[in-house]
């Protein structure tokens, strides 16, 4: 029974999947501006959580202020989804600087000629779907860490979509074996580095309150002697602060080799902190595209 369910779920995923992409960059965007204010003033979803985290994060914010940036959150939200759907059909190798501007991200590409593990280091921000989507049509895969999905038709049909942009995904259970084989062969592993690790991790400060992060990616770049790069795929927007779908910036906010560390970085826990202070620096700076929805800080 459970499969069967599973795989009506996938039909509906699928559905939705091609209904999406038949629509213009113009309608999703329409779409999702109205999506947006649905899940923020109609039906809204998970407000107490949003407000309680953005008011962590900026506690000079009054609630309205909360209010319009949860709106421009799920606008962002939706667009990327939209943005996913239609990436593999608008940007290709001949085209993609008319949609993703690279000056930022120039100390990562040279990095990567460097023959060396790379390490990248990003979160729930800006459009990390569109960064992992742009290395692999500049011809540098990723391989990331994911959950795999309690249902299989649609965790199959989710990692070919992403591989098939040069995006190898890497199972969160029981993948550090292949973990380590991408490092040892001087690959590219990217983590998302903004939720809770729970009673195991690294307690660091995030926006200025004690938060649990990951600390294999401190280890693992001590272990392989690899640069950490703090990267983000951030939005355009444009001169009345709207965004600009399909229109994006990759820069490099930060990069710590392990062969150089300056003298007040040298272990584990001032490796992270390092990260995620450098994540917390593009987030105040955009903060309406971060996904609030985490239990951040437990």
């Amino acid at each position: 029974m459970k499969l069967v369910i599973d795989y009506l779920v996938y039909l509906l995923v699928r559905i939705l999947f091609c209904v999406v992409q038949s629509l213009s960059l113009k309608t999703g965007h329409t779409l999702a501006r109205n999506l947006a204010w649905l899940f923020t003033d109609l039906i809204p979803v998970r407000q107490s959580l949003l407000h309680k985290n953005i008011q962590t994060a900026f506690p000079e914010k009054t609630r309205q202020e909360r209010r319009h940036l949860i709106l421009l959150m799920w606008e962002h939200l939706f667009l990327m989804g939209i943005e996913i759907a239609l990436a593999n059909r608008q940007i290709r190798d001949l085209n993609w600087n008319n949609y993703i501007e690279l000056t930022g991200a120039l100390p990562l590409l040279s990095l990567l000629h460097q023959n060396r593990p790379v390490i990248l280091v990003t979160g729930h921000f800006g459009n990390f779907e569109i960064g992992g989507f742009s290395l692999g049509i500049l011809t540098y895969p990723s391989n990331s860490v994911a959950r795999t999905l309690d249902n299989p038709f649609l965790n199959r049909f989710i990692k070919n979509f992403r591989e098939s942009t040069g995006q190898f995904l890497i199972s969160k259970n029981g993948g550090a074996p292949e973990i380590l084989r991408v490092l040892e062969n001087k690959g590219l592993m990217a983590f998302l580095a903004d939720q809770s690790a729970g009673p195991k991790g690294c307690m660091v400060e995030f926006f200025g309150k004690p938060a649990s992060t990951f600390k294999a990616i401190a280890l693992l770049s001590l272990q392989f002697k690899a640069p950490i790069v703090v990267c983000y795929s951030l939005r355009k927007m444009n001169e009345n602060g709207e965004f600009e779908p399909m229109k994006f910036e990759m820069y490099v906010s930060g990069i710590l080799d392990p062969l150089h560390l300056p003298s007040d970085i040298q272990n584990v826990k001032e490796i992270t902190q390092w990260f995620t202070l450098k994540l917390e620096e593009g987030i105040r700076c955009h903060p309406e595209q971060y996904w609030w929805l985490h239990r951040r800080w437990k």
